[in-house]
């Protein structure tokens, strides 16, 4: 028997409401006061005060998701009662115009209806400030804001810039920022900035503006966001290897046969063709999210859970992969682009018929390739990585290929004709874990078959539907960098696209292979893994 620590009552362990804090269980006897000792947790873990500023505020982005991923960490006590939040942009609107704005936009695109006076307390903390973002008047008026911002909801002098805004206008935004002191911190307080990716179009254009940030604010200082790493599952791939005594023994060469990252999406560019004549898949998924989501799977375990100690380790994985020379690229990339077809037995454009697309483009909207990374944990390991456009189902996932047994003493009753144990880590749009395995099935014969055990979040109970931008916002407030790329990072990646880039660029028409619509991409993205068998797909 224990005591509740709320109420004082003793309870059964056995049958008692439970919760986690600080690596101790504490047992309730009832749930009005294991919802008293969650709402103390989140008191004590809620973010300090401070003014977010977000430069593009009239977009899409900041509609669907930060106004909205504001909105929950309010509701679930996370954000800090004193705070305020100012947007900038060239739209002519004045305040009432674009709390109207924000108020739309929450109540269209929030995953859950937001309680009224949570989005009361929300709307009167908006202001808006007008301007161009080469212009040193909006920043001016911007610092004069910041002040009445302290003043009034109490922030502590802290700011966090938010650049939701197109790559060619953060350069400008951070060198305004820092001319007119507006990045200058003095302890304790702080000034951060948030841009997300593309970080540059290649390693020169990447290690240009890692020198321009550099010239404006220390790397301590920026917060390069990834949406994908925000995602639950992405998040609890540390915890799931680290914090599981029987996975860290078999992370390595010695029983992991090969590895698969698949990033695929059932849509098309869906009207950016501005933005994707000049990116094209390999810029778009592969050289951040995909290198970022296998440097987080393959990593050292970091020496603590410091944002530093942790991503220390991811920028050694990056630098270990090998870089691929030009024969290797023929060899071992595929770039791909879907024509016309059908999809449920509707026409479906070709991408050179997309709107804003030259009818003779060679970018691609399928890339698949396979790496190699060269140090003592994974030498010998081959990792593929495939993401595309049109393809046949909208899914993320990491998929681990374990070794098959050294000898096979059921070979010959085998009922189904799945392969080794698979590790199947689903990071959208289901969410969770799959360990694939065999056992036998029922009855006085031995016939063995594959049998999966399964993970997900249901299992935690009701989840409260996120944006998936809740966690990343929260770690830039509160300073943590762990989920954040760092600027040797973000070169290492480039290093080993770079190569695969300039060896399509200087042969732009060999080798683009044309795929259907609705299927997994081209053929040819099959023979990369001939040796393995297939892809694998559910």
């Amino acid at each position: 028997m224990t005591r509740d620590p709320i109420c004082g009552m003793t309870v059964n362990p056995d049958s008692a409401f439970h919760a986690e804090r600080d690596g101790q269980t504490y047992y309730f006897c009832g749930d009005e006061c294991l919802q008293q000792f969650l709402s103390a947790q989140a008191v004590s873990q809620r973010a300090g005060p401070c003014v977010i500023v977000i430069f593009g505020a009239s977009g899409d982005l900041t509609k669907r998701k930060l106004l909205p991923s504001l909105c929950n960490l309010a509701a679930s006590g996370l954000l800090a009662e004193d705070f305020a939040i100012i947007g900038v942009g060239r739209r002519e609107w004045s305040d009432e115009d674009f709390r109207q704005q924000m108020r739309e936009a929450v109540a269209e695109f929030a995953p859950q209806k937001v309680d009224p006076a949570v989005w009361t307390n929300i709307e009167q903390r908006l202001r808006y400030c007008r301007g161009a973002y080469t212009d040193p008047g909006t920043y001016q008026k911007l610092s004069t804001m910041l002040a009445e911002s302290d003043a009034k909801q109490h922030t502590g002098g802290n700011a966090l810039f938010y650049l939701s805004v197109p790559p060619a206008s953060f350069a400008p935004i951070a060198q305004q920022l820092h001319e007119n002191g507006l990045l200058q911190e003095k302890p304790p307080v702080w000034r951060r900035l948030v841009i997300e990716k593309p970080f540059g179009h290649d390693l020169a254009s990447a290690r240009e503006l890692n020198a321009t940030l550099a010239s404006a604010l220390a790397e301590s200082q920026i917060f390069r966001i990834d949406h994908y790493l925000g995602k639950e599952t992405a998040q609890n791939l540390l915890v799931f290897r680290l914090g599981n005594s029987m996975i860290e023994p078999v992370w390595n060469r010695m029983f992991i046969d090969h590895v698969e990252i698949t990033a695929a999406e059932a849509i098309g560019i869906e009207g950016r063709a501005a933005f994707y004549e000049t990116a094209g898949a390999f810029r778009d998924m592969m050289q951040t999210h995909m290198l970022m989501l296998l440097a987080l799977i393959t990593m050292e375990p970091p020496a603590s859970l410091s944002g530093e100690a942790v991503r220390n380790e991811k920028a050694k994985l990056l630098q270990a992969i090998r870089i691929p020379k030009p024969e290797d690229v023929m060899r071992d990339a595929v770039r791909g682009q879907y024509g016309p077809g059908e999809i449920d037995g509707k026409p479906a454009a070709g991408y050179r018929e997309e709107p804003g697309v030259s009818p003779e483009s060679t970018v691609e909207t399928f890339a698949a390739a396979k790496l190699w990374v060269d140090n003592w944990r994974w030498a010998g390991v081959p990792f593929y990585l495939r993401t595309g456009k049109r393809l046949a189902r909208r899914v993320t996932e990491i998929i681990v290929h374990f070794k098959r047994p050294p000898l096979s003493l059921f070979g010959g009753t085998e009922c189904s004709p799945l392969g080794p144990n698979l590790l199947i880590m689903h990071i959208q749009p289901e969410e969770g874990i799959t360990l694939q395995m065999r056992a036998k099935t029922p009855g006085p014969t031995i016939h063995a078959r594959a049998v999966t055990l399964d993970f997900d979040y249901a299992q935690f109970g009701k989840v409260a539907p996120t944006t998936g931008y809740e966690k990343l916002l929260y770690d830039c407030i509160i300073g943590d960098a762990t989920l954040f790329h760092r600027s040797d990072m973000v070169e290492a990646a480039w290093k080993v696209a770079d190569p695969i880039l300039s060896t399509w660029a200087e042969h732009p028409r060999d080798h683009l292979a044309f795929y259907a619509p609705g299927t997994w991409g081209p053929p040819e993205a099959e023979k990369l893994l001939a040796s393995e068998g297939h892809w694998w797909t559910a």
